[in-house]
């Protein structure tokens, strides 16, 4: 068992990613393989998937991501590729909310999820999903975070440059740094 991938970058295909780790190339299947950026330096969390008929390694940009890849390939009529599907839109906490408060429709706006799926996935996930980084967030992080957000950055990327930024000057100066910080 992998726990993670850490490498360079050498080739981005729409499901999946090559990693370079010593010479050795490691295929990783992604929910979105466009979140990487070729030649870079990454750490990709992974969860080794065997079946009689399929070896895979499945990877994943956080640890939250993956642990909820495993929850959810763990509810009955949820495959890799569903979960896959509903980690692709990179919304986490969304997600785990939506399931929190048995959100039906949240759920069936992912490809392969229908009410049925979504129903079950509520069923066996409800209650036993943590959301220890879902906590309140002050009103000047919030806009910035909205801000971000419009701007096309994920609430994972979002939640590492709040914590860099510094909370007590005003909305627009939180921006300006949370972009620089980005930027790099």
């Amino acid at each position: 068992m992998y726990a993670y991938v850490k490498g360079v970058v050498t080739l981005i295909k729409p499901s999946y990613i090559v990693v370079d780790v010593s010479g050795v190339g490691y295929q990783i299947l992604t929910p979105n393989s466009y979140h990487y950026k070729l030649e870079d330096d990454v750490l990709v969390y992974t969860h080794h998937y065997v079946r009689e008929d399929i070896n895979v390694l499945y990877g994943f940009p956080s640890l939250d991501s993956k642990e909820l890849f495993v929850k959810l390939i763990g509810v009955s009529g949820i495959g890799p590729k569903s979960a896959l599907s509903i980690l692709a839109s990179d919304q986490i906490d969304d997600i785990i909310m939506a399931i929190e408060a048995s959100d039906v429709k949240f759920l069936t706006k992912f490809p392969g999820i229908g009410p049925k799926s979504a129903q079950q996935i509520i069923l066996d996930l409800k209650g036993k999903l943590v959301i220890d980084e879902l906590e309140f967030i002050p009103t000047q992080e919030s806009d910035v975070s909205q801000a971000l957000t419009a701007l096309g950055y994920s609430k994972t990327e979002i939640k590492k440059v709040l914590k860099k930024v510094n909370p007590d000057q005003s909305v627009e100066m939180m921006i300006k740094d949370a972009l620089k910080l980005l930027m790099k």
